[in-house]
């Protein structure tokens, strides 16, 4: 018994040890961003700030205009998770239900797009959208974004799709439902758990994405928050503790949207990998 609770100490230090590495960065981030330049020029970089400066977040939000580009990534983000979710759940159900000889090529299909590095597609893009007339604009930036989510999405949900039973669509087909009620009135509720995981997925690359943002946005009107506080830095002065404001400003939504959904994408995780 002796053994067996020292190793629950052990073990609890462990953890709260861990617990305390993850944390900090947010600590620190926090504390950063109540300081001015010669706090932090003066050595105070890691403490507690001396003088609490919340004008810093006066100076982020509306000086900085980082409350505008918090609403253009707030408004890209949505309609990304929104449609590459309909998109996915549609394309999945498809490959996982229907016997199509065409299903053994759409599936590879889609999974090559998760080895192709966004990198090596950005030149491409950009003479396609220049060509359509579409740099700029909010267009410029969701479609890409779109197009990056959906292999992911796919190959998570067929997975999930395999595991759902039969019985459920062939008794809904029996009482006269036709494919698209059975879908989304009884398949797509069964499937919340898996789109909670994927769209938190899609929230985090969408949210803090900036190549795609800064190569295709020319103008401040559809600036991303990533760009934004890119933005802030200065070519010889930067007011670092404002630009730690935006940082604060920016990590905040992924923090909240991941403790509401943290127990669903654990439950998805874990029932998409179960077979049977």
């Amino acid at each position: 018994m002796n053994k067996i609770k020292l190793t629950k100490v052990l073990l609890h230090i462990l953890l709260i040890a861990f617990a305390i590495v993850q944390i900090y960065p947010l600590l620190f981030l926090a504390f950063f961003s109540l300081k001015d330049n010669n706090e932090i020029y003066s050595g105070n970089v890691m403490g507690i700030p001396r003088e609490f400066h919340w004008s810093n977040y006066q100076n982020a939000l509306f000086n900085a205009n980082v409350g505008h580009y918090l609403l253009n990534s707030i408004l890209v983000t949505a309609i990304v998770i929104m449609i590459s979710d309909i998109l996915a759940c549609m394309v999945s159900y498809a490959i996982a239900r229907m016997r199509v000889n065409a299903n053994r090529f759409i599936k590879p299909f889609f999974s090559i797009g998760l080895m192709i590095p966004l990198h090596a597609v950005l030149l491409p893009v950009f003479i396609m959208l220049r060509n359509l007339k579409m740099l700029d604009t909010y267009q410029a930036i969701v479609v890409p974004y779109i197009a990056f989510a959906l292999p992911m999405a796919i190959f998570f949900m067929i997975g999930f799709f395999q595991v759902l039973p039969l019985e459920l669509e062939e008794s809904a087909f029996l009482d006269g439902c036709g494919i698209f009620r059975t879908f989304f009135s009884i398949v797509l509720p069964l499937v919340k758990p898996a789109l909670a995981t994927i769209s938190i997925f899609t929230f985090l690359s969408t949210w803090n994405e900036m190549m795609f943002a800064i190569t295709f946005i020319n103008s401040e009107k559809y600036r991303t928050l990533t760009v934004g506080i890119m933005q802030m830095v200065g070519q010889y002065t930067t007011d670092w503790g404002t630009m730690g404001a935006g940082l604060v400003v920016a990590t905040l939504p992924t923090v909240v949207i991941y403790l509401l959904f943290s127990n669903q994408v654990q439950s998805g995780m874990v029932a998409g990998a179960v077979k049977g």
